[in-house]
């Protein structure tokens, strides 16, 4: 008990963190990992979905100011 079967996952998007983190509640659920790691991977993930989403965000803005400069 306690391995995640999901072994050097992709977690590059929103999509991957939801899906990683939907295989961790199945397997915390079937006994398959403890709920004192699942609850730390799931801060983890919480933490890096913040990241993917505040690095979209500055990418957008950057693509957006860029496209103001070349009317300007």
């Amino acid at each position: 008990m306690g391995k995640i079967t999901v072994k050097n996952a992709r977690l590059k998007t929103l999509s991957d963190v939801r899906r990683y983190l939907a295989r961790l509640v199945n397997q915390t659920r079937a006994g398959e990992v403890e709920a004192a790691l699942a609850s730390k991977l799931g801060y983890l993930l919480n933490i890096l979905a913040g990241c993917i989403k505040d690095t979209d965000l500055e990418t957008r803005l950057q693509a957006l100011e860029e496209r103001l400069n070349d009317k300007s």
